[in-house]
């Protein structure tokens, strides 16, 4: 009883959120693929044997497979999922078929395909928060300052009670619950804060002492916090719903915020001022959304545009294997002309490989101990 207990609980919502999520993003490869007239073997959400799938009118096969971590478009001409080229296939390749084989392309349409599911992932996230905004719209507070803490880090910066909060590091602050994330989610990094007081504005600069905290599920969290507070009861929530034009906007400045602290939270981690179980991997991942589908499926949904748009992010680094080192080599061709030598990328894809796979051991390892 426990067992499925746990896996309604945890896999199921696990599953159904990474297997959309590596759809959206193969989708992207695949429909710029067709767009350019690239011959398709294969679609496939997961990894290994086939459990189900079928065969389309183009000769593509959509499967899905038996390890859901992942998913892969193959083209026609690929020794691998990877898109390793099959020499000697391209090589016997008729008239008809070698102008559709995706590595006789020229680069910048090589290069789009490649960029299109990192984009799709983007854009998927871009499609739910606008969706959600319109529809459902935020609960606000004033931005306003109750109470400093005396002999807190706001208070040696100079904030005061009545200050109004317009932005930080260059985001709007729309609510008092902005500020309090926009603060939290820069531990120990200086942050920038424009106010309005008495009608004239200020800037302050600020950097937020790192606290442990825990949420309801008892996960633990290093946020920042400067010692302000706000009266929650004798203040009234307020339901904004923007217009569609403004919900772009706003939708627009939360990717970018996202983004900006995503990255500021990895390069924490070079200036050792990251906290390592922070990280997770496939356990954690599955844990947080079994833990968020109780709140509701707005809230799933929510997480699911959230870890799409991180695993956009994550694919357009530039290491090999992943869709930026792709992007680097067809850099480098556009620049030089020509495509650095097969031994070259496969050096790069084995070193690619090992990072990789070093960082799916360790957040692993994270994870369960």
């Amino acid at each position: 009883m426990d067992f499925i207990f746990w896996l309604l609980s945890y896999v199921v919502p696990f599953l159904a959120v990474l297997m959309i999520i590596v759809f959206v993003h193969e989708m992207g490869h695949y429909l710029v693929a067709r767009w350019n007239g690239i011959a398709i073997q294969t679609f496939s959400v997961g990894f290994g044997p086939e459990i189900v799938g079928f065969t389309d009118r183009h000769g593509t096969r959509w499967r899905l497979s038996a390890v859901p971590l992942g998913g892969y478009v193959r083209f026609v001409g690929d020794m691998n999922p990877a898109s390793t080229p099959d020499e000697e296939f391209i090589a016997r390749a008729g008239p008809d078929l070698a102008p559709r084989l995706f590595v006789n392309k020229n680069v910048w349409q090589r290069i789009a395909v490649v960029a299109a599911g990192p984009i799709a992932n983007i854009i998927f996230t871009f499609l739910i928060l606008y969706a959600l905004l319109l529809g459902y719209g935020r609960y606000t507070l004033p931005p306003v300052i109750d109470t400093v803490t005396a002999g807190s880090v706001a208070e040696r910066a100079g904030l005061q009670s009545g200050d109004r909060i317009i932005s930080v590091d260059g985001y709007e602050v729309r609510g008092f619950e902005d500020f309090q994330r926009l603060v939290a989610t820069a531990p120990e990094r200086t942050v920038s804060i424009v106010l309005d007081r008495n009608g004239a504005d200020q800037t302050i600069q600020l950097v937020p002492e790192a606290t442990s905290t825990t949420d309801r599920f008892g996960n633990p969290h290093r946020i920042g916090r400067i010692g302000v507070t706000k009266d929650v009861e004798s203040t009234d929530v307020q339901l904004y719903k923007p217009g569609p034009i403004e919900a772009i906007g706003m939708t627009t400045e939360e990717i970018r915020f996202i983004v900006d602290r995503s990255v500021a939270f990895l390069g924490d981690f070079f200036v050792g001022r990251g906290d390592i179980e922070q990280l997770g991997g496939p356990v954690k991942v599955a844990k947080v959304s079994g833990e968020v589908a109780t709140l509701g499926i707005i809230a799933l949904i929510n997480l699911m545009a959230l870890l799409s748009l991180n695993i956009g992010i994550f694919n357009l680094l530039p290491i090999p294997m992943l869709d930026g080192g792709h992007l680097v080599y067809y850099g480098i061709e556009a620049v030089r002309g020509r495509p650095l030598s097969q031994r070259v990328q496969e050096i790069g894809f084995r070193f690619g490989l090992a990072i990789v796979f070093t960082l799916m051991a360790f957040t692993l390892v994270n994870d369960l101990f």
